[in-house]
């Protein structure tokens, strides 16, 4: 497989963030352009799951299986967004301002291998971006809908405990379809952060059987499995 990496323009230095619509446009035309028309896995991991949620029902590329892992599918208002901007905003920078030492503060783990990717996407920040993509990411809105033939194809996997694990109901109940392992004991995005090789050969095993192979810290809660 080749693995495409697409970074939102909030992160990228000397950008414009104009909305999700322009992202997924912006990702869909970099496909095109190399002649990709499908893709075997779609893998969102916190935020990232709100943009490629976008890019699922908005974008003519087609996608075969999706992984959202640790996703953040909170449904927050307006004002309360804008609240959230500033905070936000100076917790992230402060993690470049400080070489990576206030990381922690904003994630479970501090590790020396995702310090730097926390430290670019500070230097790059701005408030503005910040701003506009909070003002259409997150939104007070039902989910969309997408087909259940995706959905069968589609895993919801949260860590037991992690914070955005509170949002599993609520996207179960919206995605009845889909699956929804949970990984008992583990904290945000910690599968793929400690064991990445391991990770790699998970979605491996989702591409090739839709269905994870027997992790000891994985569980399915019954009744949400896919048929």
């Amino acid at each position: 497989y080749f693995c495409i990496l697409p970074t939102s323009t909030v992160y990228c230095a000397g950008q414009t963030y104009r909305g999700k619509a322009d992202e997924v446009g912006q990702v869909t035309a970099f496909l095109r352009e190399r002649g990709v028309s499908r893709l075997a896995l779609v893998v969102a991991s916190s935020i990232g799951a709100d943009l490629a949620m976008a890019f699922l029902v908005q974008s003519d590329i087609p996608c075969e299986y999706v992984y959202f892992d640790g996703g953040q599918f909170a449904r927050i208002g307006k004002a309360t967004r804008r609240i959230l901007t500033p905070f936000l905003y100076f917790a992230i920078k402060s993690v470049y301002r400080t070489g990576g030492k206030s990381l922690k503060k904003i994630l479970w783990c501090d590790d020396e291998a995702i310090k730097p990717y926390f430290i670019a996407a500070g230097r790059a920040l701005t408030y503005k971006n910040l701003r506009r993509q909070l003002a259409d990411s997150l939104e007070d809105k039902p989910f969309p809908s997408l087909p259940d033939e995706l959905l069968r194809h589609t895993f919801f996997a949260f860590g037991s405990a992690e914070d955005h694990y509170k949002y599993r109901d609520v996207v179960m109940a919206a995605y009845p379809a889909g699956h929804f392992p949970v990984f008992r004991g583990y904290n945000h995005m910690q599968y793929q952060i400690r064991d990445p090789e391991g990770f790699a050969k998970m979605l491996t095993s989702v591409m090739t059987e839709n269905a994870l192979p027997p992790l000891p810290m994985c569980e399915e809660t019954e009744g949400t499995k896919a048929p």
